[in-house]
């Protein structure tokens, strides 16, 4: 599995554009599968989603009934099909697979990935090599998601199906929340890596320290492109470096919020079920789902083995065997085994390497998956045996072989969160299962008291007298609110936690201005919660803003918000989600950025839920309210600042400035002068001119620059501005 592909030590990953630089999504469906049919074309012409906008999936969830289908998908298990024959007549330990994947690709440096809505089913991820023959699975499920139609998710399925795969072999659960609404086409804006080959076709490491790297590029959670995880048979196929397997599976693991216990648990209990695939000749597979013809409809890696590659002669990683003597109970035998024997280095049938126990007694021998009466050897991957091999892992993993109720909880609440990490706080969880504990990866916030029309109007005046400048009281609630993702829905103005470490200190939010204004409005809130001061400050100093400007129009404020404390806070969980640039700040870290600085705006208002003209109405207004970071004056294109004005957009593309790069900096700052006249004008950064060079974001800009369109700037900046500091208002919904 060697790749001649150099690996850029800045960016982290094989790159071939100009300048090692990469494009922000790197590698997308069209790349991979040319002749998609490209139906995004129709996408200007409405939703893709045939239930409708105002489809409410909480709603028809909550009309289901929940332990028919839960019955209903414990039948399922053992109900064995000729075309996809059950692995010792039991599918459970394939669901587990199934919703593990579905889950597994969530990585925490920007939300994005896992089950949340059900995006398994299209390219890229439905034809990832480690997603090999799920395929199946979702067609094994077909016909109970035609049977209760739009009550349950295919998202929502796919994790309730392992759930019941695990009870069904008396294995542990902690809980399970519904609420995962599907979409109906794929997430393009995920970044899953720039490399042009799949893991199967050898493509390089992610991390290389030979090439001098020694992490994981930017968002990425997995080291090669198309796992979830890790290399099962080693780092590059190298099944000899302990040091480097344990190494990769403790980064990638990390990067989708799991500490080494959880990484044991997950990893012991998983394999605890089940068997991988690799009794046949992997060359002999067809093409992947994505990638078949039209006779196929969807069904891929089709073998041309004489059987048709199922059951026996079933072909997925290539490593082939059980984990354990009872691959379809839930059992300590995977400790057990793992620590009773010496293993060595052997090949399985289709050419993966993999780890047998030698001497092994036939009664710790598993099972045929295929005829009970056959008994063959269990097999360890690479990564089984680091649990053993690192010494971390091998103190966690004695622990659970000598305390199985341990090992017991600690998986059961491991696979919660690896199925439930990607849903946000528990307030948008549904059903009768849903855990009464909370837990601090949930990022609890005590509920919130709904302010009084006449506590707000106190609170409002005193900000108003405090002596708080505009620009101060909007860069506070922009920090406060501005850190939502929509992919993960953490993040945002309610909990407060921008007072809170890590978030209080960190560069972007000027940390010695920001405490000066926290302290002013906890003296000045009254029964308001400090959430709820915090926005009601940026409600203040957006008024003044407009009623400098010389218009009239509120600014809406919803109370209600809770106050976080740092005991129900994981500062290092929100530590990832600092920003490395800003560009509704004008702000870019001491970090040489990966992409473009447009490209990470983009990226930014993406996370936020922009559109497009949302997206340019706050850049122009923030610019001239003076929220740049600091006492950056570049894009503060105004003689009027700190009133709301259209000024931005209407200096940006005056054509008497003539624009050019300063010398120095790299293509990220810019110099105006004018062109008569010769002096110096204005300043800017990529991120302000990007609004006068890109033609569409320039036909946008060009709407609220236009005379006569001013008032309608302070509404749509009102409009967005709210949007972003409710974004997190799930009590609302």
């Amino acid at each position: 599995m060697n790749d001649p592909t150099p690996i850029d030590p800045a960016g982290g990953c094989p790159v071939h554009q100009p300048g090692g630089a990469r494009a922000l999504l790197g590698r997308t469906n069209k790349d991979w599968w040319p002749e998609m049919l490209a139906t995004e074309i129709l996408n200007p012409n409405g939703s893709s989603n045939p239930l409708g906008d105002d489809f409410d999936y909480a709603a028809a969830f909550k009309s289901l009934d929940y332990q028919a289908l839960k019955d209903d998908l414990t039948a399922l298990m053992t109900d064995s099909q000729p075309w996809w024959p059950a692995d010792y007549g039991h599918y459970g330990p394939f669901f587990i697979r199934m919703a593990w994947h579905a889950a597994g690709t969530y990585r925490t440096a920007d939300g994005r990935g896992g089950a949340n809505s059900g995006q398994q089913r299209f390219a890229p991820l439905d034809s990832w090599p480690d997603n090999g023959n799920l395929d199946k699975a979702r067609r094994l499920l077909w016909p109970i998601k035609q049977k209760y139609g739009n009550k349950i998710s295919w998202a929502d399925l796919f994790i309730l199906a392992g759930n019941v795969a695990i009870e069904s072999m008396g294995g542990p659960v902690f809980g399970f929340g519904g609420g995962r609404a599907d979409v109906f086409e794929p997430e393009r804006d995920i970044y899953w890596g720039s490399e042009d080959k799949w893991v199967n076709q050898g493509v390089q490491t992610r991390i290389a320290p030979e090439h001098g790297f020694h992490e994981i590029e930017g968002p990425l959670a997995a080291i090669q492109m198309g796992l979830i995880y890790v290399n099962p048979e080693g780092p590059q196929g190298n099944s000899h470096d302990n040091e480097g397997m344990a190494r990769d599976m403790k980064e990638t693991f990390a990067r989708m919020a799991m500490n080494d216990e959880e990484t044991v648990a997950l990893t012991a209990g998983g394999h605890t079920f089940g068997k991988a695939h690799g009794n046949g000749d992997a060359s002999l597979l067809g093409n992947a789902p994505s990638g078949g013809d039209l006779a196929a409809q969807g069904f891929g890696w089709v073998s041309g083995h004489e059987s048709g590659g199922i059951g026996e002669h079933t072909v997925t990683s290539g490593l082939e065997g059980a984990w354990t003597n009872t691959p379809d109970k839930w059992t300590d035998n995977f400790f057990r085994l793992l620590f009773d024997y010496d293993y060595e280095l052997v090949q399985s049938p289709a050419g993966a390497n993999q780890w047998q126990p030698i001497g092994q007694k036939e009664e710790d021998m598993a099972p045929a998956a295929w005829d009970p009466n056959i008994k063959v050897p269990t097999m360890m991957t690479t990564a089984d045996m680091a649990l053993k091999r690192d010494p971390a892992y091998r103190k966690i993993s004695e622990k659970f072989r000598d305390d199985h109720g341990a090992f017991r909880d600690a998986f059961a609440r491991a696979w919660f969160k690896l199925t439930h990490r990607d849903m946000g706080p528990k307030i948008r969880y549904l059903g009768p299962e849903v855990p009464a504990e909370d837990l601090i990866w949930q990022d609890p916030i005590p509920a919130g008291t709904k302010p009084s029309d006449a506590d707000v109007k106190a609170v409002k005046d005193k900000i108003a007298a405090s002596g708080l400048t505009v620009s101060q009281l909007i860069k506070t609630a922009w920090a406060s609110a501005s850190t939502y993702r929509k992919s993960d829905f953490r993040g945002g103005a309610n909990g407060a936690r921008v007072r809170l470490a890590p978030q209080k200190d960190w560069d972007v939010n000027e940390p010695a201005m920001l405490a000066k204004v926290l302290s002013t409005l906890d003296g000045l809130r009254g029964n308001l919660s400090i959430a709820d001061a915090i926005v009601l400050g940026g409600v203040v100093g957006l008024e003044k803003a407009i009623k400098d400007a010389g218009f009239n129009v509120a600014v809406p404020f919803t109370g209600g918000r809770g106050d976080a404390t740092a005991e129900q806070t994981d500062a290092e969980s929100f530590a990832v989600m600092e920003p490395e640039a800003d560009a509704f700040r004008n702000y870019v870290g001491k970090k040489k950025l990966a992409v473009k600085t447009e490209e990470m705006m983009l990226d930014r208002a993406s996370l936020l839920g922009l559109s497009v003209p949302e997206m340019i109405v706050l850049i122009g207004g923030l610019r001239v309210l003076g929220a740049n970071h600091g006492e950056r004056g570049h894009g503060h294109f105004t003689k009027r600042s700190g009133q709301l004005t259209n000024d931005f957009f209407v200096n940006l593309l005056d054509m008497t400035n003539v624009w050019k790069a300063v010398d120095g900096s790299d293509d990220q700052e810019y110099v105006a002068t004018d062109r008569k006249g010769g002096g110096e004008t204005w300043r800017a950064t990529r991120a302000d001119l990007i609004f006068g060079s890109n033609a569409e974001l320039r036909a946008v800009a060009e709407v609220y620059a236009e005379t006569g369109h001013e008032e309608k700037f302070v509404k749509d900046f009102v409009k967005a501005w709210t949007k972003v500091m409710n974004a997190d208002r799930f009590d609302l919904a």
